[in-house]
């Protein structure tokens, strides 16, 4: 166990109670099975790479600043703006008494580090870190540094303090002599331990001083590197060994401007992460604001991403801007100098990762402390663009110019930003055309489409591009959705001569500071635990194998969809709409509900989610309000299986266009037609199980505002048919089935073990008969279950799903074990 500052949570947490961790065995003439699995001793199975399990990083939810990050002084260089968030400042995170002003003239630190504090006369300067404050233990040292200047001899007294200035170190007094710009450093020691202490900073004498960069790190980073990470968050990633690092996103990497962070642009404060920015001393790193809303200091750049994957035996995989945006921005920026530019960026890069330290980068590299080459031998361009033709336009010129110089360099492409729809389906179609070397899927849907999608790779090319599932996740937390996750996940094993990498996503989160949920690792300032997810991941990451061993599954049920029923609905997102004549009939025509709201009131109409500003108007039911997500209401509830659903609807302000749903239980679960969706882009139908939503369709679609639309959905069973103003939109068939159980097995061959890997994702035990093909084994083997409440989530409190780990007998060529509901086993057995 870490210790403190960053201990772990839930360190009294309850394990799993034994008897639910345990598959006991069954006698084989007991019972008949449930299931069986079978090994094919004739078979060879596909080799799996050590890179088919990663981890994702990007900064959201506070993942590095505030994070994975090991600084504790927030905003330390006096850059943070309202451009990053409302209300910021200069001062922000800071507390100033007496004469304090943040300052941008040519006395500056340098060019790129904009602003620093100028303190005339004696004042006091408190840090209050993030969180609560920072994190601190008895007897720690911390390493402090600034640089200062000032017009005449000055004195700075630093300590760590509690909020009401009770001292929590002896105080450290530094000189500031000369005015010119210095860097001043001294190590305070902790004498006590608190997660909610300050830093204090107090000037002395009558001299101006200018103050930035002013830093306070723990000393117990992990591997004790300077400008570090925190030790606790990375042992959990490393922990998890994984096979790769994608970095450093994610939205983050093309959103906002091009153009980099200069005078001649004007150094805009909201652009793509340029990898530029974030090498060489942490004072001259240019910041940025973070597509997620706040501030990024690029103290975490692209060294340290290098070094940290190094350190835990990782693949470097950068991802690079393509000059057209994505995550709903949807802009290309048409300049081929910048393009031209952006390229080099890239060719450069590589020199940065593996050029001899004579090369221009690749001293860079040596001079920060890493003259060995990083090995970096896979590169991505681009991230979830929704524009496939300007993006595809840009890709091939940046894969022409890398494998030009670098051909044994994987480029890796993508898929835009859905599992499916016409963006996928182009890229695709381009990325198969082409020969590209692999392709980045993105996904995030309810655990439903996980259990319903195992097979999704069997039917892929084997001699296409490859697959890297850079991101997915079920969508929440709880037990459930790892266990669907789990299940999908030995669909990728059982494919892993088309699927050769793939990472869970997002991986951090700051639970004080989150903008998306769900998370593989939550943390605050001195405390991280890991999620259900976490732990699935983890027992899949650290029992991969090398080949997989063919099996067939037989036995068992699926449950088949039901026909789609349930209540109609009306919803906007961010605009306001007017919705009128609103139908509900049979196909003979019998009408089932009808409103035209002439009578004045919307009294048939109940609301859902109690957001919005919703009232009848001019003869129709309007929703007015423009800066609200989500304004559900609901009217009747359809019982018949074949209907259609019919109504006008009028955009009048806002950033989107129409929710319309349909189906929608008191579950919760629901279906909407999303037209003028992602800021009036794109349209699609959307599935809500569980508080997720996934995507049955997309495709490129705006609505006008002012302009009426008539609508029609026609429901038959689970087959839907959209029509927009009389011409038929899309259809879909939601008639998956689900599969509750899930298995694949591999081989360790230096081990001499069979991974045997079962999910259970049901509410009753599965006894299941495994036939090893005739295979010589051991009668014990290793077992490790996670099991509990399907609803079970773990929390800074507690931790109540973690695997449990036993030795098991009755192991045979061929055994019975009945498996538990809602589990994930692991069995690790010895041939001989």
């Amino acid at each position: 166990m870490p210790k403190i500052p960053y201990r772990l949570a839930g360190a009294a947490a309850v394990l799993v109670s034994l008897p639910l961790a345990v598959s006991p065995p069954v006698a084989a003439h007991a019972v008949e099975p449930d299931y069986t699995i079978t090994v094919n001793p004739a078979a060879t199975g596909a080799a799996i790479p050590k890179s088919m399990y990663g981890v994702f990083f990007e900064d959201i939810n506070y993942a590095a600043d505030g994070g994975l990050y090991a600084e504790l002084v927030r905003n330390r260089s006096f850059e943070f703006n309202g451009t990053d968030a409302a209300g910021w400042n200069g001062l922000t995170g800071w507390t100033a008494s007496g004469p304090a002003t943040v300052t941008n003239d040519d006395q500056r630190l340098n060019e790129r580090n904009r602003n620093y504090l100028t303190v005339s006369g004696p004042a006091g300067l408190v840090n209050a870190g993030y969180n609560t404050g920072l994190a601190v233990a008895r007897s720690e040292h911390y390493d402090f540094s600034v640089w200062a200047r000032a017009d005449a001899a000055a004195s700075l007294e630093v300590a760590l303090q509690t909020a009401d200035g009770t001292a929590l170190s002896a105080p450290l007094r530094l000189k500031v002599s000369g005015d010119t710009w210095k860097k001043y450093t001294g190590t305070l020691r902790a004498t006590a331990t608190s997660d909610v202490a300050r830093l204090s900073v107090k000037t002395t004498g009558a001299a101006t001083l200018r103050l930035d960069e002013i830093s306070l790190f723990p000393r117990d980073t992990y591997k004790g590197r300077t400008n570090g990470l925190r030790k606790d968050l990375a042992e959990k990633i490393a922990a998890l060994d994984p096979g790769f690092v994608r970095f450093p996103g994610g939205c983050l990497v093309n959103t906002g401007s091009m153009y980099p962070y200069d005078a001649a642009n004007d150094y805009p404060r909201a652009r793509s992460y340029q990898w530029k920015d974030t090498v060489g001393p942490v004072e001259t790193r240019a910041t940025n604001k973070n597509f997620w809303g706040y501030n990024a200091t690029y103290g975490l750049g692209y060294y340290e991403y290098f070094q940290f994957s190094e350190d835990i035996g990782a693949m470097p995989l950068p991802v690079l801007p393509a000059l057209v945006t994505g995550c709903g921005q949807n802009r290309a920026t048409v300049d081929e100098k910048l393009l031209q530019q952006y390229i080099q960026d890239a060719l450069d890069l590589i020199e940065f990762a593996n050029g001899p330290v004579t090369s221009t980068w690749g001293k860079v590299r040596a001079e920060m402390g890493h003259p060995k080459p990083f090995g970096m031998t896979t590169i991505g361009v681009g991230n979830e663009e929704n524009l496939p033709e300007e993006y595809w336009a840009n890709f091939v010129k940046f894969e022409a110019a890398i494998k030009a110089k670098h051909p044994d360099i994987t480029v890796v492409s993508n898929s835009g930003p859905d599992d499916q729809g016409a963006t996928f389906d182009n890229l695709w179609a381009k990325n198969r055309a082409h020969g590209s070397d692999m392709v980045d899927e993105h996904y995030y849907n309810s655990p439903a489409w996980f259990l319903q999608n195992n097979k999704r790779y069997d039917a892929y090319d084997r001699n296409g591009p490859k697959v890297f599932l850079g991101e997915y996740a079920s969508l929440d937390n709880k037990l459930y959705n790892s266990l669907a996750e789990a299940a999908y996940m030995t669909g990728l094993e059982r494919n892993a001569d088309v699927v050769k990498m793939a990472s869970y996503a997002p991986l951090l989160a700051n639970i004080d500071n989150v903008q998306w949920k769900p998370d593989m690792i939550w943390f605050d300032n001195d405390e991280s635990w890991g999620s259900t997810s976490y732990h699935v991941q983890k027992l899949f990451m650290n029992n991969v194998g090398d080949r997989v061993v063919p099996t067939t599954t037989t036995g068992g049920g699926v449950q088949t969809a039901k026909p789609i029923t349930g209540a109609i609905g009306l919803s906007t997102w961010r605009t306001a709409a007017t919705y009128d004549d609103v139908k509900v009939t049979r196909p003979d025509g019998t009408t089932l509900f009808s409103d035209d709201f002439s009578d004045g009131n919307a009294d048939g109409w109940s609301p859902v989610t109690n957001r919005g500003d919703w009232s009848v108007r001019d003869g129709g039911y309007a929703q007015t309000t423009t800066d609200t997500e989500d304004t559900m209401v609901k009217a009747a509830t359809i019982a018949e299986t074949d209907y259609d659903y019919t109504l006008k609807a009028t955009k009048q302000a806002g950033a989107e266009g129409f929710l319309v749903a349909f189906g929608i239980q008191e579950t919760g679960n629901f279906y909407w037609w999303n037209l003028g969706g992602w800021n009036n882009t794109q349209g699609a139908v959307e599935k809500g199980v569980t508080s997720a939503k996934e995507q049955l369709l997309t495709k490129p679609n705006t609505v006008e505002t002012g302009k009426t639309y008539d609508l029609r959905i026609s429901v038959r069973g689970t087959k839907v048919t959209l029509y927009l103003d009389g011409v038929e939109w899309a259809s879909f068939d939601d008639n998956a089935v689900t599969e509750p159980f899930a298995q694949v097995v591999t081989e360790d061959t230096k081990a001499g073990e069979l991974i045997v890997k079962v999910v259970n994702a049901q509410d009753t035990p599965a006894v299941t008969r495994i036939d090893l093909g005739g295979r010589k084994v051991s009668r014990t083997a290793k077992q490790t279950v996670i099991t509990g409440d399907p609803g079970e989530q773990n929390t800074r409190s507690a931790e109540p799903i973690q695997p449990v780990t036993t030795t098991v007998t009755g192991i045979a060529s061929t055994f019975t074990r009945e498996f538990a509901p809602n589990s994930v086993t692991f069995l690790r057995i010895k041939t001989r």
